[in-house]
């Protein structure tokens, strides 16, 4: 309920306190689950303190419990491990400070914890946070890797040594980082997005080296596992395990079977590369060769036509055959203008022959009257008529008598 406070009536800190404890009082019992981070047992005390923490909201509470409470699972659970209590919310009013009185701890077995990360498996995979169209591809040679791992851990010498003595020049941007306990996912999940804000990181390698299914529990962790499918930056997951997979491998871009795979898988080897390219030089160079020895062959015998040895050959050829087609256009023409010149002469011939002039040359006269008519009958005139007598040589006058 809210309080009716003000600045000249305000709550002493002791009220304040007891009012809260009054509401947690009023609060049952619950089932918690969390890690074991402290865990303190005076000898001879009565009751046993420890810390219970939630590695994904990195949240931590106060947990009392009686010592037979605890005797109870004293010889299979430690710090580190996952418990679920079944405890009531205490407040201690001197220091302000909530805390849980257990009355029952549980372990968490191996079971139930493989069960929730299949459950988690299958919740994030239809998410499509799985899917393999979201990987993004890794460079060919990375300028600069950024490698998540343990300090001096073995896994961090492998990937460094093997990436080093692949290729010399690729250098490394590392995060130290606890890799099990309460406070591995908050550190990785920190150097991962670390990682991913630097533009000359190319890509990110997560390596940790093998250990049991609670020692890889934070590699499975939700908060993990989403911030890698956030990232930019391809991620390579390098846990070496036993069989069960942690999340991390599926929601990374590549997974790797061991820190050393990674090392090989994300960085080329110089050797292989020299090599290759000098495969590459030589088979480049054996194709112009036969490039050059095919078009040099090409060349040879375009040369070696008659074309191309005489190349006034096929003008003077040209050359003769226009002079032999003048040659005979010159004796077609003449054939036609000699036949031609031939009929015009007979043609001639026949028109002189039947012309009048040539009848009259023979001794024939033409009569005509003063009109220019011709005189065809002895009808047509009478006596006294005058006519003109025409012949071969000329014309004269003439009278008609009868």
């Amino acid at each position: 309920m809210a309080l009716n406070t003000s600045p000249d009536a305000p709550l002493p800190v002791g009220e304040v306190s007891r009012l809260i404890g009054g509401w947690i009082d009023r609060l049952g019992a619950v089932w918690v689950e969390g890690q074991i981070t402290q865990l303190s047992r005076r000898p001879g005390a009565g009751v046993v303190f420890l810390t219970l923490r939630d590695p994904s909201y990195d949240i931590s509470v106060g947990v009392t419990c009686y010592r037979q409470v605890f005797d109870a699972v004293a010889d299979i659970v430690a710090e580190g491990a996952r418990v679920v209590v079944h405890a009531k919310p205490e407040w201690y009013a001197p220091r302000g400070q909530l805390s849980l009185r257990a009355v029952e701890i549980r372990p968490v077995g191996i079971g139930e914890l493989l069960a929730r990360l299949e459950q988690l498996k299958r919740s994030l995979g239809a998410e499509g946070l799985f899917a393999a169209d979201r990987k993004k591809a890794l460079p060919f040679l990375p300028h600069r890797i950024g490698l998540v791992c343990g300090r001096a851990s073995a896994a961090e010498r492998d990937v460094l040594e093997n990436a080093r003595r692949r290729w010399p020049a690729v250098r490394f941007e590392v995060r130290n980082v606890a890799v099990q306990g309460v406070h591995a996912v908050t550190q990785v999940v920190r150097a991962v997005k670390e990682l991913d804000a630097l533009p000359e990181v190319d890509v990110i390698i997560v390596a940790r080296g093998g250990g049991s299914v609670e020692d890889l529990l934070p590699f499975s962790d939700e908060e993990l596992v989403r911030t890698v499918a956030g990232c930019r930056t391809p991620v390579v997951s390098a846990i070496g395990h036993e069989p069960d997979a942690p999340l991390l491998d599926l929601v990374a871009d590549l997974r790797a079977s061991t820190p050393t795979d990674a090392a090989k898988k994300v960085v080329p080897d110089v050797g292989e590369e020299l090599e290759r390219v000098r495969l590459l030089r030589d088979r480049s160079l054996r194709t112009v060769r036969a490039l050059l020895d095919r078009e040099e062959r090409g060349l040879a015998h375009t040369l070696a036509r008659p074309s191309m040895e005489r190349p006034h050959r096929m003008v003077d050829e040209r050359a003769a055959e226009a002079e032999a087609l003048l040659a005979r256009s010159r004796r077609v023409l003449g054939h036609l203008l000699d036949r031609a010149e031939s009929e015009l002469a007979h043609t001639r011939a026949r028109v002189v022959s039947l012309s009048p002039a040539a009848t009259l040359e023979r001794g024939y006269a033409v009569l005509q009257r003063a009109d220019g008519s011709v005189v065809r009958s002895p009808e047509e005139v009478s006596g006294g008529d005058e006519l003109r007598a025409r012949v071969s040589e000329g014309e004269f006058g003439v009278r008609v008598t009868e």
